[in-house]
């Protein structure tokens, strides 16, 4: 089954319209998260966590419930914010300590979101068949964080 390429050129100036004079953390990622679910082929979840008390705290998301408190440097999530490095990962199931919040996820892109030189949190989204996620979406997502980031109070 092949994957739908995402025009992530647009998704970006989407959210950059979407989220033009709103300052409310809530509201842009539960948006940015809708508009992602809404326009990238093949996920079953997409969402964000943010740091608090030096921990990762789930924030708004679409799909499946999913784990609320994951530690720095556990899981793919945790490891994206110890290295604050985007974390692509072909095969769950090969990932050392990895977190099974939904059994279907088989890949998972994680992308670290900044505010200044802090990381403040994580975009994370599954997908339920291995390989899901290219270089082309790794580069794409990166950008869509960096609109996000530009709207951060």
């Amino acid at each position: 089954m092949s994957v739908k390429q995402t025009d992530y050129t647009l998704l970006a100036r989407q959210l950059d319209a979407l989220l033009d004079g709103e300052t409310d953390l809530i509201a842009n990622l539960s948006n940015a998260s809708a508009l992602l679910n809404e326009n990238l082929d093949q996920i079953n979840w997409v969402g964000f966590y943010l740091m608090k008390n030096d921990a990762l705290i789930l924030g708004p998301f679409q799909g499946k419930p999913a784990c609320v408190h994951i530690e720095v440097g556990r899981g793919v999530c945790g490891t994206a914010v110890a290295e604050n490095k985007i974390q692509r990962v072909a095969d769950v199931n090969a990932f050392p300590g990895h977190i099974a919040c939904d059994a279907a996820s088989q890949s998972e892109i994680v992308v670290p979101i900044h505010k200044g030189d802090t990381v403040i949190g994580v975009l994370d989204i599954d997908a339920p068949i291995t390989n899901r996620f290219s270089e082309a979406d790794e580069e794409g997502l990166a950008k869509f964080v960096e609109v996000l980031e530009q709207h951060l109070a």
